[in-house]
């Protein structure tokens, strides 16, 4: 609990320091030393068979999943074997990693800047780094809305879904489930390349975020309600309306869970067709358009991410807390 907490106050802190290297980045490079050796070229390749590709997609899903836990539980169960104190250093700044609060903040409020200061290519250069999607046609309203809808779906995948995950198992199930969240970024498209090789890595995540995603969602609607004693910029009735009404707006059953209660919070509509690569992907919008989308949507969107959070962190300690007292007893 002591590192689980000072993990979350450093992450709140620092962030992700760019100068340092990532576990992150390294579960990614393996990914792709992996994907590279196991699925190969697949361009012009008429002779592919669907079945082994999805059997290599499952050997690099676990292959990853092993190394990373392996890797993990060597370094926390070694530091702790050193001393306890350096077993708690070791263990605060793994969880740093783990969490993405303080650097999902810092790059979407990048494109607010820009916008503040009338650079709508400067913004749509730094959404560009934080969306899959196509930018450089996007006006001020469609970067907000963009924004917003990064913050509010990564609020589950980026910060609250690791953060339960670390609460139950420490660093080794926080990295289990980053490794879980990074294959299904890098390899669960549903285009020519990866529609089969990453079939078993998409699935994978829907059911790790099956339960947290909609956890997240309620925490959601209880930061709402929290924001609105200080601010009538939320609407927390507006957001437990448009959750539960269109929740499963998306092909994940999961991503729509969290963008929609920030949808309904703020009275926006989100969502909708979009270009990726090039091509028009249609996708059901989420919310109401009760007003046009603004700037500050997206430190309004901030502040709900943290305030999410922070009701997450106090229900979990809340929850050790009576566990610690049952084991007393």
């Amino acid at each position: 609990m002591i590192a689980l907490i000072c993990g979350i106050l450093l992450d709140q802190i620092v962030g992700d320091p760019y100068f340092m290297p990532h576990p992150i980045r390294a579960i990614g490079k393996l990914i792709m030393v992996l994907e590279k050796k196991l699925l190969g070229e697949t361009k012009g390749v008429e002779d592919r068979n669907p079945s082994e590709e999805k059997r290599r997609g499952i050997l690099l899903w676990f292959i990853v999943i092993l190394t990373t836990v392996f890797l993990t539980a060597l370094i926390v169960i070694g530091s702790y074997m050193i001393n306890k104190y350096v077993g708690i250093v070791v263990e605060t700044i793994l969880t740093c990693y783990i969490l993405a609060a303080r650097s999902l903040c810092k790059e979407s409020m990048a494109v607010s800047k820009e916008l503040d200061k009338g650079d709508i290519p400067g913004a749509r250069y730094k959404l560009s780094m934080i969306v899959g999607r196509d930018t450089a046609e996007l006006n001020e309203e469609e970067i907000v809305k963009a924004a917003v809808e990064t913050v509010s779906e990564n609020t589950s995948d980026g910060v609250i879904a690791p953060l339960i995950y670390t609460a139950i198992g420490g660093p080794i199930l926080g990295f289990l489930y980053k490794a879980v969240n990074t294959m299904d970024s890098m390899l669960g498209y549903k285009n020519d390349r990866f529609k089969d090789f990453g079939f078993f890595a998409a699935k994978a995540d829907d059911v790790f975020n099956y339960l947290p995603s909609r956890i997240s969602a309620l925490l959601m609607i209880a930061g709402a309600y929290v924001l609105r004693i200080f601010s009538r910029s939320y609407d927390p009735k507006g957001a437990s309306k448009i959750w539960k009404r269109d929740r499963l707006n998306h092909k994940s059953p999961n991503s729509a869970q969290t963008e929609s209660v920030c949808a309904g919070a703020l009275g926006l509509k989100l969502g909708g067709p979009h270009l990726y690569g090039g091509v028009m992907v249609d996708k059901p919008f989420i919310g109401d358009e009760k007003r046009n989308a603004e700037v500050k949507d997206v430190s309004r969107s901030n502040n709900l991410m943290f305030m999410t959070e922070a009701i997450a962190v106090i229900i979990i300690i809340l929850i050790e807390s009576l566990g610690t007292v049952l084991m007393t007893w």
